[in-house]
């Protein structure tokens, strides 16, 4: 299934996050294995306690968690005066012990670089809407290198705890305002399995002023049928649906491609030879191409991820006929955490902060506007 065999390439971000590139670079897969894939079965191993959404303190942020680290903002960026939406984002993996199958709510660690990954990625919607970002008990990163059932499992776990969030989310959260749902990585796995189950078809999917499902490989033809909105095509569409997966420029990414090619979608078929959904971050359309003059503002962190500053101008954008997005041959300065092949993939949001943010604004405007 393409939840096992291709997140192990995009959740890699997290151990490079915590151990620089050299890291990747010198573990082959073999050894990736017995460092992070955990060695019980998933039935033998301690299931850790399920989180209620009922209390605040099991969400990373939500309007009444104090020090709420979606609420960060870039210096220089001006806040918008309305709250207009709710926003539901789920981040990407950021466990990554092979102790458990599943992330314990409670894990230190892992919850700290939850909120960096919160505070850089989903502080686009800041102002716009209400964000609500759940702790889940999300699947270890070893998870994604092991072709057991077990891996399986525990992805399936995670996501019954993403869809229990969600439930409670939509309980919650003001019944006559718009919704904006956002995620990354193993979190856009989730996301993309509950447009699949939980909205498609629903009163929910006729409030979606836009879905960001970053970092993970739509098939047009195989997935979007099945997601119950239609992808982005212009600027100004809303209702739909944003993806797309950075690389720089010679990009090489045959690796992702064959993972890709080999991979089922949710009717069985092969999304092989099908073309990925890419909507450019800076222009708004799909498949599109724009300078770096376009770009409003990339977040540039420092490698510690305890500072950044914003630079408008400075990276460009094109979606290519396989429906990569490509940045160029000169990327900006970036800590050192590019997957091979010249894949940013960690910098999905980052590169293009300002953008979205204007991207999600002008969406929710013509959402409200119908």
């Amino acid at each position: 299934m393409m939840a096992r065999r291709f997140l192990w390439v995009v959740t890699i971000l997290v151990l490079l996050v915590v151990g620089g590139a050299l890291a990747f670079r010198l573990f082959t897969t073999h050894l990736m294995r017995l460092a992070f894939v955990p060695s019980a079965p998933f039935q033998e191993s301690r299931i850790p306690t399920g989180p209620n959404y009922l209390r605040a303190d099991n969400w990373i942020a939500r309007p009444d968690v104090p020090n709420n680290p979606a609420l960060w903002m870039p210096e220089g960026m001006v806040d918008h005066p309305i709250i207009r939406a709710s926003v539901f984002f789920v981040h990407p993996t950021s466990y990554l012990s092979k102790d458990l199958w599943n992330a314990p709510i409670d894990d230190k660690d892992s919850q700290w670089r939850a909120q960096v990954f919160v505070m850089s990625e989903a502080s686009v919607f800041n102002g716009l809407g209400a964000i609500w970002a759940p702790k889940y008990r999300q699947a270890t990163l070893g998870a994604f290198f092991s072709t057991r059932p077990d891996a399986e499992e525990a992805v399936d776990l995670a996501y019954r705890d993403v869809a229990a969030a969600f439930d409670r989310f939509l309980k919650e959260a003001p019944a006559d305002r718009p919704i904006i749902l956002a995620s990354h990585s193993q979190g856009s796995l989730h996301l993309a399995r509950l447009l699949r189950e939980k909205i498609a078809g629903t009163p929910t999917a006729r409030r979606i002023a836009a879905a960001y499902v970053i970092g993970w490989p739509l098939s047009i033809t195989i997935d979007l049928p099945h997601l119950g909105l239609p992808a982005c095509r212009r600027a100004d569409d809303s209702g739909c649906i944003l993806a797309w997966q950075s690389f720089a420029e010679p990009a090489d990414p045959k690796q992702l491609m064959a993972i890709y090619d080999a991979s089922m979608g949710p009717n069985g078929q092969s999304r092989g030879g099908t073309p990925i959904l890419c909507v450019n971050p800076l222009t708004g359309n799909a498949n599109d191409a724009a300078p770096a003059s376009a770009n409003l503002g990339t977040l540039l962190p420092n490698e510690a991820l305890d500072h950044a500053r914003m630079e408008a101008r400075r990276t460009p954008a094109r979606c290519d006929s396989r429906g990569l997005l490509l940045i160029g041959d000169n990327p900006p300065p970036m800590p050192p955490y590019v997957l091979p092949g010249n894949n940013y993939h960690v910098f999905d949001y980052t590169l293009f902060w300002a953008n979205i943010r204007a991207d999600a604004d002008r969406r929710l405007t013509a959402f409200l506007a119908k």
